[in-house]
């Protein structure tokens, strides 16, 4: 093939930023939301606006950025190097928080397929095993890790794409009209406390923009393809948790950990809800193999620019960052130790809503340079204006996704950030010294 003919075309590229952001976000959701009731659809819908306003930003930044290094190298342009420094800290945090909730969501789904019920520290032990054997999967390098993410993205998107095409037909309103509110929640905040949950679905819409290098027509293209992904992805999970909400009474849902496969033996039979629960582990294993996989990276560039410490850079002959995945490992087996909760759904919680705070850091810094990358791009004004206008939606989105993210997530994830300017003191004199 030629290298004209191998330029992704939108639809394309529409589709893999739906795919790259469904993941294994959604699995767990219906239980989450199911603690606050249907009235989170008016959650789905604030964040899916907010999520869209800020892949559309990222998209312009990413079209006019002329530094590398994806949200870190957009922070750079207003921050300076401490901006690309936080970015890039805090982005890897949120990462190796995520990948802890992740490997919890399939625990969930694993021990309701086997039937097992394990104790607080059985599911720590069984996430910290889950974690490990997807970080040493990774040490045979990127060749191997795409294959299996390309088969096992299939175990997220069937389940959830079937549900929400087949699921009507078991679908009751009145079940769904009397989860509205069960808890009788004042209405501001029952929308707010599931924003963070909803938010962490979307998370990974950044990864949208890297691809403007293989489009036809990026500055046409690449908007809409963004913007059209992550409004699709929006509508297959606003149809599927809503139409879970309306086949399982909201109890089951709530104290489910694994809310697909009882929605699947609910409509069907417990064997199909089985299939669905191994589909889901499946899935769930194969996106943290990815993800495990794209933090080392992501760690391995930090370090390449002298902001991570040199362990991260190390490569093996598979040109994999085995050090450094096993660092990450060591780091993410204390973070599971340190948040074991009497549930599997409370320790869930406290990492997403943890993971949220942190990745929105970056968004922030990333919104906040939309308008200096422009004004260096030369971009016309009146363009520059609606962008700029759009990123600034995201940022205020992005600050209500903090205050309801709780305080307990704002106060450790404050610590954390804070904790990155004292980090970056110490390596900053390899960088300011040269600007003096």
């Amino acid at each position: 093939m030629s290298k004209a003919n191998n330029k992704m075309g939108v639809v394309q590229l529409t589709i893999l930023t739906a795919i790259n952001m469904m993941g294994s976000g959604i699995i767990m959701l219906p239980t989450k939301l199911a603690e606050v009731g249907t009235i989170s659809i008016v959650s789905w819908l604030i964040t899916a606006g907010g999520s869209m306003a800020l892949a559309y930003a990222f998209a312009k930044c990413g079209m006019f950025s002329r530094k590398s290094g994806g949200m870190g190298g957009y922070a750079e342009y207003a921050f300076g190097k401490s901006g690309n420094f936080m970015a890039n800290y805090t982005y890897g945090v949120s990462l190796l928080i995520a990948n802890v909730a992740i490997a919890i969501s399939a625990v969930g789904y694993g021990t309701e397929l086997i039937g097992a019920n394990l104790s607080p520290i059985g599911i720590c032990m069984a996430t910290i095993g889950v974690l490990w054997l997807c970080t040493i999967a990774n040490f045979g390098g990127a060749r191997i890790t795409g294959r299996i993410g390309n088969v096992t993205v299939w175990g997220v998107i069937i389940p959830v794409v079937g549900i929400s095409i087949i699921g009507w037909f078991w679908f009751s309103g009145s079940l769904y009209i009397s989860s509205w509110n069960p808890h009788n929640i004042p209405t501001f905040e029952a929308v707010g406390s599931s924003i963070a949950m909803t938010l962490w679905a979307f998370l990974g819409l950044e990864s949208a923009c890297a691809n403007t290098d293989v489009v036809e027509n990026p500055e046409r293209n690449v908007p809409i393809a963004v913007l059209g992904g992550t409004l699709g992805a929006a509508i297959i999970y606003i149809v599927s948790t809503n139409v879970i909400a309306g086949i399982v009474p909201n109890m089951d849902l709530a104290n489910s950990s694994a809310p697909f496969g009882l929605a699947f033996a609910q409509m069907f039979t417990p064997e199909v809800g089985k299939v669905i629960m191994a589909l889901m582990v499946m899935s769930c294993c194969g996106s943290l193999l990815g993800w495990q996989f794209t933090i080392a990276q992501v760690f391995r560039s930090s370090a390449d620019e002298g902001y991570f410490p040199k362990v991260f850079s190390k490569l093996t002959k598979a040109e994999a960052p085995v050090k450094g995945m096993i660092v990450i490992g060591i780091i993410q087996t204390a973070l599971a130790l340190m948040t074991i909760s009497p549930s599997l759904n409370k320790q869930f919680d406290v990492l997403v809503n943890l993971a949220v705070v942190t990745n929105i850091i970056p968004y922030i810094l990333s919104m906040a340079a939309l308008i200096i990358i422009q004004k260096v791009a030369n971009v016309d004004p009146g363009k520059a204006r609606l962008a700029n206008i759009i990123a600034f939606i995201g940022a205020m989105y992005s600050f209500y996704a903090l205050y309801s993210s709780g305080e307990e997530a704002m106060m450790y994830g404050g610590i954390v950030t804070f904790l990155g300017w004292t980090l970056y003191g110490i390596i900053s004199p390899r960088f300011e010294l040269n600007h003096k």
